[in-house]
């Protein structure tokens, strides 16, 4: 949890220009956002100004032009003018709705299973969100919050879903968590992740949702926890943070690391024994990075537990596993997070803890090392496209593109579409393709965005092509075309914290 002394120099994400894409980096409670950036300030400037002047053409407000297809297209467009052309869009595209929704129906049906996804808890403790929220209608920010009375309604279930199957194209979702030592602090239980999953799937007839469970290596009996809960909860895939309480991690007594043969081996011996009867659970979901070097002097005795040294080792020993690394080690978080990225990607062709990872196949002789790309996508490519870049292209050079899987972190930065769009769009640019040995992204739809949006997943996770198919038509999708034809629209909102513009 942020300190009311970092607390002073952030304001709520709500507070900021809805843009398709946000204008600034946004964080949860857990880390410091980074300041916003001269050239997101140019964006920010670029995108109001176009906006308006496509909207008023178009005969609509603003607001809602922002929530077309075509106004998507035009965050792009200002993207390209102020990154330089990393993005597959035209002008004539954000001008002409026709063109815009024409492709949008063209990828409607695209594959994409997002398994990272978050709300939070009706009983939850973390009442900061309340606060913003409140303080975004006084100020104005959002006629429709205004003077009413606020709840963090926005951060749990009905936004939730409304967020991920309604306002984007993700057709499957899984439920993850946070742990903390204080139970309190716990975004979900696993029972709550349960009972949502089970909620979802009654609703849609098919498979829609996915849900994780936390297992806590160190606590008293946690083996014996999870025996009961896999038998009564029968969760998807289970998750686990090296680093013990990521959340407030002053707390943090159980850090564990995943090639220790005495406290994790027996674990997997469970998960293959269970696997017999659910392949799913060969799957093994692993918190790591977001713990950049002022984080790592307060706590340096977390440090070797919050990379990724102790994934090759596991990986090769249990090669029956999939070891599935959360943010791919992403390290870079806090207030320098995308300068002091950039720069030492510029100083040494590498990303802390994500080049790492995408080494260990090649190190250890492994293929079973998969890199998520949960909020390291979003902050890479809202802070500096370039790094997005090579993000990307070191992960499939590494790992290999039927290793590299969706997530995004959402709804800590409002509905994941723009996120789809930006990798859809997104292309390596040719200087970056010779220098560095990259492979083209290609076609929003091509072999290799299809495999991460949703092929690898589907892979990992057993869900067949009849079922994605069932998941097309069924009442999710009915809910969905009724929604965008006579719904309010995409919001465009944010939640979490932005730090405060200078």
């Amino acid at each position: 949890m942020l300190s009311p002394e970092e607390l002073e120099q952030l304001d709520p994400a709500e507070s900021i220009f809805p843009s398709p894409i946000p204008v600034q980096c946004v964080s949860s409670d857990e880390y410091m956002p980074p300041p916003q950036t001269e050239k997101q300030r140019e964006f920010e400037g670029r995108i109001k100004e176009y906006g308006a002047e496509l909207a008023r053409k178009q005969g609509v407000s603003r607001r809602r032009f922002f929530q077309s297809a075509a106004g998507m297209a035009a965050a792009f467009v200002a993207m390209n003018e102020t990154y330089g052309p990393f993005y597959m869009v035209s002008r004539a595209e954000a001008a002409t709705p026709e063109m815009a929704n024409e492709r949008a129906k063209a990828l409607k049906n695209q594959f994409i299973m997002d398994m990272h996804t978050h709300f939070l808890r009706d009983d939850t403790p973390i009442k900061t969100f309340v606060a913003q929220r409140a303080t975004v209608g006084k100020l104005g920010w959002n006629l429709q919050i205004g003077e009413k009375e606020q709840t963090i309604d926005d951060l749990k279930f009905p936004n939730y879903f409304k967020e991920i199957y309604l306002d984007s194209d993700t057709k499957v979702g899984c439920i993850s968590g946070s742990y903390s030592v204080d139970p309190a602090f716990s975004f979900l239980t696993n029972d709550m992740k349960y009972a949502a999953r089970e909620k979802i799937n009654k609703e849609a007839g098919t498979r829609r949702s996915f849900s994780h469970a936390i297992f806590t290596p160190g606590h008293a009996g946690w083996l014996d926890k999870v025996e009961e809960e896999q038998a009564r909860l029968k969760p998807d895939s289970w998750k686990g943070y090296t680093i013990g309480d990521n959340t407030n991690k002053h707390l943090s007594k159980w850090p564990f690391r995943l090639d220790d043969e005495k406290v994790m081996y027996p674990f997997y011996e469970k998960l293959l024994k269970w696997s017999k009867t659910n392949p799913s659970l060969k799957n093994v979901c692993i918190h790591k990075g977001l713990f950049p070097p002022q984080i790592e002097q307060k706590f340096p005795h977390l440090l070797e537990y919050s990379d990724v040294r102790d994934v090759g080792k596991a990986a090769k020993d249990w090669p029956q596993l999939n070891f599935i690394i959360y943010h791919s080690g992403w390290r870079w978080t806090g207030p320098n997070a995308p300068k002091a990225a950039w720069e030492h990607f510029e100083k040494t062709g590498r990303i802390e803890w994500v080049t790492d990872l995408a080494e260990i196949p090649e190190k250890y002789g492994v293929k079973n090392v998969y890199g998520d790309l949960g909020q390291l996508f979003a902050w890479t490519t809202t802070a500096n496209p370039r790094l997005g870049a090579a993000v990307m292209g070191t992960l499939i050079k590494g790992l290999g593109s039927s290793n590299v899987v969706w997530g995004t972190d959402a709804v800590w930065t409002g509905a994941p579409q723009w996120q789809i769009e930006a990798l859809r769009r997104l292309e390596i640019p040719e200087d970056m393709q010779k220098k560095y040995g990259y492979r083209p992204l290609g076609a929003a739809d091509g072999p290799v965005k299809n495999a991460i949006f949703g092929g690898n997943n589907a892979r990992l996770y057993h869900v067949t092509p009849k079922q994605q198919a069932e998941i097309i038509v069924d009442r999710v999708a009915q809910i969905k075309e009724t929604y965008e034809q006579e719904g309010p629209g995409r919001t465009n909102m944010a939640y979490g914290f932005v730090a405060k513009k200078t």
